[in-house]
């Protein structure tokens, strides 16, 4: 297989500090709602890069849950692999890719737990099926096989029936507080547009353009 066949042409308009808004949450959630009016797959898709103590790193894919002028939220088992290196090292980088848009975010920044509740009130806003699989799983942990994970959970639905499902201790919501935002519009001939706001020490955003 020759992988350079899949090379493509980047064939989007472009993106012009004159038409970018000086809040790069503003200009995101303008960004966020033009991929959910192109019924992108999983527009929320994000890949979430953190690293140990020791800088060692590792990415992986979860969804965006909400976002406001305080950062961007996903939620997870706190004991997790992504769990654990956000206590260890509470710095993480967001990348958001909307192929069909030719159009990526990436952000860097300072991790904190959101509160108590707000990750109750997320909890209870899902599906019953994943508030019970939030108990069964004990997130990243070596299974004996796929067998006793389906028999945890039937006994946890055997167990709560109707009732109310708890939200366990040890899962909830990250906050991702940006120090930086870029935002990527493919152009053609790979001369792409990089535009990057900086939070300065006032609070306010510095915006650079950045060589493709």
């Amino acid at each position: 297989m020759d992988i350079d066949e899949l090379r493509r042409e980047y064939t989007s308009v472009g993106l012009s500090e004159n038409n970018l808004h000086q809040n790069p949450f503003k200009q995101f959630e303008s960004w966020f709602q033009q991929a959910v009016d192109a019924k992108l797959d999983l527009p929320d898709a994000m890949t979430l890069a953190t690293a140990t103590k020791d800088a060692i790193p590792s990415a992986r894919i979860v969804l965006l849950r909400g976002f406001d002028e305080h950062g961007f939220i996903f939620y997870t088992d706190y004991k997790s692999q992504k769990g654990r290196e956000l206590f260890e090292n509470p710095q993480a980088a967001l990348v958001f890719f909307w192929r069909k848009l030719d159009r990526q975010v990436r952000i860097a920044g300072q991790v904190s737990v959101v509160s108590r509740e707000e990750s109750q009130t997320y909890f209870q806003r899902r599906p019953i099926g994943s508030r019970l699989a939030a108990l069964a799983s004990e997130q990243s942990q070596v299974l004996p096989n796929r067998e006793a994970l389906e028999e945890r959970f039937n006994q946890l639905v055997g167990t709560y029936g109707e009732k109310e499902i708890p939200l366990p201790a040890y899962w909830g919501g990250f906050r991702v507080s940006p120090h930086w935002v870029e935002f990527w519009q493919g152009r053609p001939n790979r001369l792409h547009d990089r535009l990057r706001y900086t939070r300065q020490p006032t609070e306010d955003w510095q915006i650079d353009r950045l060589s493709p």
